[in-house]
This record gives structure tokens, C-alpha cells and sequence, in this order.
């Protein structure tokens, strides 16, 4: 088979199956629940998710929620190496994610379709196992994931990972290559992309679901990070 890449949405109703081809499903909006192996979780943006080829698996969520899906005849070794199916990804990959799925959505042939799909597999076996990330920041990164509306400061990170906020820094930037704070602003911005590019919802309301109560602070910050307005970009 041909190396595959597309954006899918999927139903509320609990669905079970297998196929005879690898899979990296990648959130760019929402959240999937998915019982894989012994893995049964969620996966949300910034994580992603392997589902080896004749392995059963069941899913389920949101019908807004969409999914960047890559279906591969064979995975990077990284990933083969990798103990659970579920994985973070680095700051990096997520905005390559992210911009792979902005591509999808308009009309894209398939030789762009093929190096975007490339370019991806490049990315993640260049990322790495994901026994590099230390357990405490996965856990953190998990938290920060339910609700990244919340105020996210370094003490109360460093109280969930049992460090001092001083270590939590070093561990954190060691392992992700960019502060938490940085971190947490990442996922606030390409989730508010996700909503102005695959929703109706006023600007405001997309600002407060990313953490932002002054529209005003948002819109300045969504202009310095993507160089336009959310108005604009809509």
C-alpha cells in the first residue's frame, strides 16, 4: 500500500476493528479515547498514538474533533522500539502537525501529500523513543492537556511532578527543549488555530477556552506568535 495522510473525524460511539496496515493517529482538535493493547486513555493534541498492523483497537470520540491519521505499510524504528503506543510529541513535530493538517484541508495532490508524509516519519524517528521523556513531565504534559485553560504557573507544575520549581525547570526544558510556560503557550495558540480553522465560534469565546479572559491579550498574543490576527487567520 501507498503511505497514506489525511485528516478524519470520528464518532461518540465506541468502535472496535483492526486492518492490515500500521497507523499514527495525531489530534489537531479534541480528544480521542482509545483502548490499544494494554494502553486505555485518552490521546490529546500533543500526544500521538501507534496502532500496529492486525492489532484490535477500539476508539471513540467527539464528531468535531479532528484527527491527522498517517496509515503506513511500515513504522520508523523509533516507534517499533517504543514500550506503549502512546507518545508526546516535541514542540517541534506538534507545529509540523499542525501545519500538515492546515495543508490537508485545502486541495493538496499527491506528490505535496507524499513529502508532507515524508517529512512527518523523518520527524518522529528523528524524535526518538519515548523512554527519553522523563515519566514526571509526561504526567505534567498530561495534566496540562485536560484543561489548558487553566493557570498553569511553574509552582503548581512543579507540585505535580514532586520536584522544586527549580529542578522542575531543568528537568522540563531538558526534556522538551522549551520552558513550561513556553510549552503551555504552544498548546494554548495551536489549539485556538484548530478551533478559528475547524469551528464557528466567536474569537472571544475561542480566546477564553485557550486561557485568555481580555480578548484583547489574546488576539495580541495570537498575533505575535502566528504574525496575523485571529481575525485575520480566520
Amino acid at each position: 500500500m501507498r503511505d497514506r495522510l489525511s485528516i478524519r473525524s470520528y464518532i461518540s460511539q465506541s468502535r472496535q476493528h483492526k486492518h492490515d496496515y500500521h497507523q499514527i493517529v495525531l489530534p489537531l482538535q479534541g480528544v480521542i479515547e482509545m483502548q490499544v493493547g494494554e494502553f486505555d486513555g485518552k490521546v490529546s493534541v500533543g500526544d500521538a498514538i501507534v496502532i500496529h498492523a492486525g492489532l484490535n483497537h477500539a476508539f471513540s470520540a467527539n464528531e468535531a474533533a479532528r484527527f491527522l491519521v498517517v496509515d503506513l505499510s511500515q513504522l520508523p524504528s523509533s516507534l517499533c522500539r517504543s514500550l506503549t503506543p502512546k507518545f508526546l510529541l516535541s514542540p517541534a513535530i506538534l507545529a509540523y502537525v499542525q501545519f500538515c493538517g492546515l495543508q490537508l484541508m485545502s486541495k493538496t495532490d499527491a506528490q505535496l501529500e507524499n513529502v508532507m508524509c515524508c517529512m512527518l516519519l523523518q520527524l518522529l524517528e528523528q524524535q526518538g523513543p519515548q523512554l527519553r521523556i522523563d515519566p514526571r513531565i509526561v504526567s505534567v504534559v498530561s495534566e496540562i492537556q485536560q484543561d489548558i485553560s487553566q493557570n498553569w504557573s511553574v509552582e503548581r507544575l512543579a507540585k505535580l511532578s514532586f520536584l522544586s520549581p527549580t529542578q522542575f525547570k531543568t528537568v522540563f526544558k531538558s526534556n522538551l527543549g522549551q520552558t513550561s510556560q513556553q510549552f503551555v503557550l504552544q498548546l494554548r495558540m495551536e489549539k485556538a488555530k484548530a478551533l478559528l480553522t475547524h469551528t464557528d465560534l466567536p474569537v472571544q469565546l475561542i480566546g477564553e477556552k485557550v486561557g485568555f479572559s481580555n480578548p484583547s491579550a489574546f488576539t495580541r498574543r495570537f498575533s505575535q506568535f502566528f504574525g496575523q490576527s485571529p481575525k485575520s487567520y480566520r
